[in-house]
């Protein structure tokens, strides 16, 4: 297609669309630079605002962390293209395996296989010393656009809401 959007582009997207979510900004979750084909890797400092009630690393962090850098990849791998489809999460199932040793968790997120419409994407995340603190897989669903939750955003009501 000629208005398809080069690898480089659609990062810059990624990047420049995850990083305006508030979620995203609460976590501090950032995307780091990588040239390996099929793999995103994606950052998430280990600071308060990510703890849960036991001052731990909240699941919940880790997952949305394992969810960013997989559907991040999930994107780059699929015929995925901003204002004409959407990608959403069909299934993610996220294992902990122990406690991150150091200021900061990193996901490496690699393509398994990509599919018209389905994406399968595994995920580590490693500590600082490469310790793998959980493991992950992930699967991605490409459809057609979907209006926003936000009545302020309104869309097409012919879109699917999955």
């Amino acid at each position: 297609m000629a208005d398809e959007l080069s690898r480089d582009e659609l990062m810059e997207y990624l990047r420049s669309t995850f990083a305006l979510t508030p979620l995203h900004r609460l976590l501090g979750i950032r995307m780091v630079q990588t040239d390996e084909p099929g793999k995103v890797v994606v950052e998430m400092p280990v600071a308060p605002e990510a703890f849960n009630g036991s001052g731990n690393l909240h699941g919940g962090a880790i997952a949305t962390l394992v969810d960013v850098a997989a559907g991040s990849c999930a994107a780059r791998a699929s015929n995925f293209e901003p204002g004409k489809n959407t990608l959403v999460t069909a299934d993610l199932h996220v294992r902990y395996l122990g406690r991150p040793k150091g200021d900061v968790v990193r996901a490496e997120a690699k393509v398994m296989r990509a599919g018209r419409q389905l994406t399968v994407v595994e995920v580590r995340v490693l500590d600082p010393h490469d310790n793998v603190i959980a493991f992950a897989d992930f699967s991605a669903m490409l459809v057609p656009r979907r209006e926003p939750l936000l009545a302020s955003h309104a869309g097409d009501d012919r879109e699917p809401d999955l």
